[in-house]
């Protein structure tokens, strides 16, 4: 059987072999990816991901890769970093965005064309696709109070459209989470609005973001979800825990909430991290913190 080489398979395709994730992810940490691929339209995205299906082999697909964490052992088969689908567009008072672009990048066009409702996303650091596949949310706000569609690109290769209701969304979750479907562009309803008003808010939850976060490093952002009747910021810091360190792992002596790199930091500095937070919260409250980033490559 002839070795897979998709650099061969694919002259001209943006294809990188064996390279370290650590170079492209928010948190700055992450094993080698036996294949990178950067699809720069539809066509490159549908014919790799077909092939690679075709081989058998996995395919993880990525935005901004930042409310994530890659374990040292990195990721077998094909990644896939959408962040070359960047195309946003208005038509009236909706707002279509492919699933590269970056959200804040998404919300800033939505403002200047005097349309409100993705305020709350001008400080998330993720893509378009990820806030879909995860229901993301800050503020008070989160994807499924304006989206009115999403569009995907099936196992099969076909495009397919997924309704708002369809998606089934619910607390950092959507249904496209266990389809294997790829999320392509979505499409958000908004509400017409002064852009002196929009911009306003949209700093006002900056400043909060800033005042509050340790954005001075990189990070996965939250990394626990919300536990019922609780937060888990405020367990992580009654539980004495802001500034325990693995590594190069910390967790956040301004946000009790995030694990921050302060240098050198691996995939398995924020594994034990994580799962010493959750013990000691557990043994001291009797809650069960679960993680809303997504931990890849164990």
């Amino acid at each position: 059987m002839q070795e897979i080489n998709l650099i061969r398979e694919f002259p001209g395709y943006d294809i990188k072999q064996n390279q370290a994730l650590s170079t492209y992810t928010n948190t700055r940490v992450g094993g080698p990816a036996d294949w990178i691929f950067w699809p720069r339209n539809l066509d490159e995205l549908s014919e790799v991901t077909r092939y690679a299906r075709n081989q058998a082999l996995p395919i993880t697909v990525l935005g901004n890769a930042s409310n994530l964490i890659i374990t040292n052992q990195g990721l077998r088969g094909l990644v896939i970093f959408l962040t070359r689908l960047t195309e946003v567009s208005v038509n009236e008072n909706t707002v279509t965005a492919a699933a590269g672009a970056a959200i804040i990048d998404t919300a800033q066009v939505a403002c200047e064309h005097d349309l409100a409702g993705l305020e709350w996303a001008a400080g998330i650091p993720g893509s378009v696709g990820g806030a879909v596949y995860m229901n993301a949310g800050a503020y008070g706000g989160q994807v499924d109070d304006c989206l009115l569609e999403a569009v995907v690109l099936t196992p099969e290769g076909a495009l397919k459209t997924y309704s708002k209701q369809a998606l089934d969304f619910g607390y950092r979750h959507s249904a496209v989470q266990g389809t294997g479907e790829i999320i392509v562009s979505a499409t958000f309803q908004l509400v017409p609005d002064a852009k002196v008003n929009i911009a306003e808010r949209m700093e006002d939850f900056n400043d909060r973001r800033a005042s509050k976060q340790p954005l001075e490093y990189p990070s996965c952002g939250s990394v626990f979800k919300r536990p019922e009747g609780y937060f888990a910021g405020k367990l992580i810091m009654d539980a004495g825990l802001q500034g325990f360190q693995v590594g190069g792992a910390q967790v956040s002596t301004k946000h009790a909430g995030f694990i921050v790199n302060k240098g050198q930091a691996t995939g398995s500095d924020y594994v034990a991290v994580i799962k010493h937070v959750q013990a000691v919260v557990h043994e001291q409250f009797q809650v069960d913190l679960e993680p809303e980033v997504r931990i890849l490559g164990e």
